[in-house]
């Protein structure tokens, strides 16, 4: 079909008359044709996916049943617009049961969300104007960056580094940047590095935003996936209430990604202002998955079985690159195990591969050893391992692990 003037009238935010004429290839795309030319030389060889960014397995039986009750009773088929009562009590419920977070109201404190990514694609309608920040982290989930800069708001990237624990260095941020700086993204435990948030690091957080005028955005995807101890809450930190709001969702905690719920909570003024964009955005989630999230909510043992599981595969990950010659210390939740990349690879014939990046090691990983990680450069060179890789039971998994230990048991790498 040759050019029509469809082409010049593309908004210049994804990219004007040039729109669909880039050839860059995005870390994504490359991965996903490495693992098909790897199944191409291997015809049926299994391919180890350690890249999987959502969980591997179904809702649990008992919160499938509730939704099918749900989606029975015919009052809930209409449009839920901002929602009813049913999830925003259970989530108030919620955090003080899991987080310790108390005096919620349900009413003016808390807002349900099509998933958190649907939330953090609404924020910079109500927050960004034209040249105005948000300081966000890298590397990190980029969806609240990329729809500010819709509105021609600007980002300031906080790396991640290892030597502060993978906690952003507040104190870095230019003054010329905070000036016009309006709001702060964090998302502990992170993705991707597995790295905790500490009681601490959030009463920096309050008082560096209380200091320099800042809501402060926490998303909370993973928070409560955690191995050890109580879940952490930014909300339960003193002040905290004053310039903020939570992100919470069903997707990992309750292995409901492609469910769509969640909640935004905290700062009453920020939630309203969500809401007021939202209803002129959606017409809310199926009221039969509302309360379904709801009753997730009143049983957040769910996400305990969960935590479980992941953290009996992390052990056995962590061990195994261990002896593979990876440093590598398991995380406090999450999912995600966060490594620094080998810089060279040497096999049993003595040939010797070079690295440059942590592309260039997933790439080889797929192509030589038919395991699939996701590389990150953004602030030095790490792979990101999951434990979401599909296993039938655990001893399928043991199953899983012992083969990845296989693989790579013959390569000396070199850091």
């Amino acid at each position: 079909m040759s050019d029509s003037y469809i082409q010049n009238l593309f908004a210049d935010r994804i990219g004007g008359a040039q729109y669909g004429k880039s050839t860059a290839i995005y870390k994504f795309e490359k991965i996903k044709r490495a693992k098909r030319a790897a199944l191409l030389a291997n015809p049926g060889a299994e391919i180890i996916d350690m890249g999987v960014g959502e969980p591997d397995e179904m809702a649990f039986p008992q919160v499938v049943a509730e939704l099918h009750q749900e989606a029975l009773k015919p009052e809930n088929r209409g449009y839920a617009d901002n929602g009813d009562s049913v999830l925003k009590q259970a989530a108030a419920r919620y955090m003080e049961r899991v987080y310790g977070v108390s005096g919620i109201n349900p009413e003016t404190q808390v807002m349900h969300s099509i998933g958190s990514k649907a939330a953090l694609s609404i924020l910079p309608a109500v927050l960004i104007n034209p040249g105005e920040y948000v300081i966000m982290t890298t590397p990190g989930y980029p969806v609240f960056g990329t729809h500010a800069k819709y509105y021609n708001g600007c980002v300031h990237n906080l790396p991640l580094l290892e030597a502060n624990n993978f906690l952003p260095d507040l104190g870095s941020i230019p003054s010329t940047i905070l000036s016009k700086a309006k709001v702060l993204v964090l998302n502990y435990p992170n993705n991707p590095t597995g790295a905790s948030a500490t009681p601490e690091f959030f009463a920096e957080v309050v008082a560096f935003a209380k200091q320099h005028q800042l809501v402060v955005i926490h998303d909370a995807a993973y928070s409560s996936l955690v191995f050890d101890g109580k879940p952490l809450s930014f909300l339960a930190t003193p002040g905290a209430m004053d310039v903020g709001i939570e992100l919470h969702s069903t997707s990992k905690t309750f292995n409901m990604t492609g469910w769509r719920c969640g909640f935004v909570v905290g700062n009453p003024l920020l939630v309203k202002a969500y809401g007021d964009v939202k209803d002129n955005t959606d017409s809310g989630q199926f009221l039969a998955i509302q309360h379904a999230s709801a009753f997730c909510f009143d049983h957040p043992e769910i996400t305990q079985q969960i935590a479980t599981k992941y953290s009996r595969r992390m052990d056995s990950l962590v061990a195994l690159l261990m002896k593979a010659g990876f440093a590598v210390t398991k995380p406090k939740g999450s999912f995600f195990l966060y490594v620094k990349a080998p810089t060279a690879a040497t096999n049993p014939d003595g040939s010797r591969i070079l690295f440059k990046t942590a592309e260039d090691v997933s790439q080889w990983l797929i192509t030589d050893k038919l395991i699939s990680t996701v590389p990150w450069d953004d602030a030095g060179a790490y792979l990101r391992f999951s434990v979401t890789f599909v296993a039938k039971d655990a001893k399928d998994e043991d199953r899983v692990l012992a083969e990845i230990a296989l693989r790579l048991g013959d390569v000396q790498f070199s850091f």
